[in-house]
């Protein structure tokens, strides 16, 4: 039997319900006549608390898994079809960098940021969330800086997550994975104790937290198939 880390199963479940739950709400604000708000504090909090929790996991399961890089040609794939879909759907404000884009980069780049000693790293955090405040209104000419958080005029999409100040939040899950390294390799000498840790999550949380990029893929299409029939057979809707 594989050892898993119970706590990190947890949390990507946690992050792909929340996720889904703003996503749900974010259609049914632009798609329905529901008065539901979107853009309302709450809803953005957590909106950003699953994107930020995703980012962070992902940063902290580099140490863990033997195909980064792998994953990272693969989330790519994905994310340029995302944004074929979404130019032939919504060509006004199709995804350019959105999070999948930010995740296959970074673990593209996931072995070069393992030879990063710690300090470094946390100089390098600090580094791009400050960069992220001081150019955080600065405007440029034309989409070739997006993918490092400049914009420009009239700019749209629909999901956006870029390098800066994006990075530093991966930065941080690396760097959290090494603090805890030796413990986790005391934990895995113990298999039948790792066994028991994963028998401390229901069966389904283990199973989203394995599939959770396919969840990621189908659960938009999904949304928005119900909320399109719905508004077939409900007046109003």
């Amino acid at each position: 039997m594989k050892s898993r880390l119970w706590p990190i199963d947890f949390l990507r479940t946690l992050a792909l319900c929340l996720m889904i739950l703003y996503h749900l709400i974010y259609d049914l604000d632009h798609w329905t006549n529901l008065n539901v708000q979107v853009n309302s504090p709450f809803w953005f909090v957590i909106g950003k608390s699953a994107a930020l929790l995703f980012i962070f996991l992902s940063g902290f399961s580099y140490g863990l898994s033997k195909s980064t890089l792998k994953n990272g040609f693969r989330l790519l794939f994905f994310a340029s079809i995302i944004t074929l879909v979404t130019y032939i759907l919504f060509p006004e404000q199709y995804i350019r960098f959105g999070i999948l884009h930010f995740l296959g980069t970074m673990m593209v780049l996931s072995p070069v940021l393992k030879k990063i000693p710690t300090p470094l790293l946390g100089l390098g955090a600090i580094i791009i969330f400050g960069l992220s405040i001081i150019f955080s209104n600065t405007l440029v000419e034309g989409p070739w800086l997006l993918p490092l958080g400049f914009m420009y005029k009239g700019f749209v999409t629909m999901d956006y997550f870029p390098l800066i100040p994006y990075s530093g939040v991966t930065f941080l899950g690396i760097i959290t994975y090494r603090f805890l390294e030796p413990k986790l390799k005391e934990r895995k000498s113990s298999l039948p104790h790792a066994q028991t840790q994963v028998k401390k999550l229901p069966t389904m949380v283990v199973w989203i937290s394995r599939h959770s990029l396919l969840i990621y893929l189908i659960h938009q299409p999904i949304l928005l198939s119900i909320i399109f029939i719905l508004k077939e057979f409900i007046p109003g809707f």
